[in-house]
């Protein structure tokens, strides 16, 4: 059985599905804003680099929905930007898109994090919760200690690789690989065995990923990291021993979201991630 088969298929109730290039990101905006998202052009051309979006169009050739499937490997992936175009709602498009990134998947381990909106959809297609995700945003407060780690280098790649396939359970190679050029600072801590990095997102700069091996060790290298931020920082935090880190530094409640699997647990030293590289990766 091939994992993750690359097709185009008709949609159960009309309308194709196929995959989109970076060459629609302008629609996937404009599908984003119809929805009260922000623009997020750097984000989407990453996403259209290391993952798969898939779009469907009406008769007419619009975009009317799309989601997003980023592989890790055979046997694992994440879906994301699941968007329907509000005059199309309600007409289970959603689902359908869902649906077809299930099939493509060929049973693969799928994570995801979800609204209360879209809980519901989500549940009925098999994912479980498996976490709370909150979101703070702000200004943060960094302490001034001294920096537990360095900037890191191309040399480093390989061991920062090796770092997040043993906390995700996945190589994420081509992620990794594109995402150094991609983020605006990427540290390692002194000792080798942690690291983080930081993106510039349309109104603020996101922490992330953290991989680390325990929580002190991530707050310290959050710090390091947000102490080399001008502006707000969002800090999207998977563990509840980081909320209290967030109100120290000044940052409030943006919302909050869960974070959901479907077939089989994730693998991987998954108390090790602290921070995501984006929810939706």
């Amino acid at each position: 059985m091939t994992a993750f088969r690359d097709v185009v298929s008709s949609a159960p109730g009309g309308g194709l599905i196929q995959r989109l290039g970076p060459e629609a990101i302008p629609e996937l905006m404009r599908l984003a804003a119809d929805r009260r998202w922000g623009p997020e052009e750097r984000k989407w051309g990453l996403l259209a680099e290391v993952g798969e979006i898939y779009g469907l169009r009406a008769e007419d050739g619009e975009l009317i929905a799309t989601a997003t499937l980023t592989r890790y490997g055979d046997r694992l992936g994440a879906i994301s930007m699941v968007l329907v175009d509000s005059r199309h709602e309600r007409r289970g498009l959603g689902g359908r898109m869902m649906t077809h990134l299930i099939d493509v998947a060929d049973g693969a381990v799928l994570a995801l994090h979800a609204t209360e909106f879209g809980r519901p959809l989500y549940e009925r297609l098999g994912f479980v919760t498996t976490h709370q995700v909150t979101v703070y945003t702000g200004d943060y407060r960094a302490p001034g200690n001294a920096p537990v780690s360095r900037p890191a280098s191309e040399a480093d790649l390989p061991r920062i690789i090796a770092l997040d396939e043993a906390a995700h359970g996945a190589a994420r190679i081509r992620l990794l690989t594109r995402y150094f050029p991609f983020a605006t600072q990427v540290r390692i801590a002194e000792d080798g065995r942690s690291y983080a990095a930081a993106w510039r997102n349309t109104d603020s700069t996101i922490i992330g990923p953290v991989v680390a091996e325990d929580v002190a060790t991530a707050a310290a290298l959050i710090d390091d990291v947000a102490s080399r931020v001008s502006g707000p920082v969002r800090l999207e935090v998977s563990h509840p021993e980081l909320d209290g880190l967030a109100a120290e530094r000044g940052l409030g409640v943006a919302f909050t979201n869960v974070h959901m699997v479907r077939g089989g647990p994730l693998p991987g030293r998954r108390e090790r991630v602290f921070t995501p590289v984006m929810l939706a990766l």
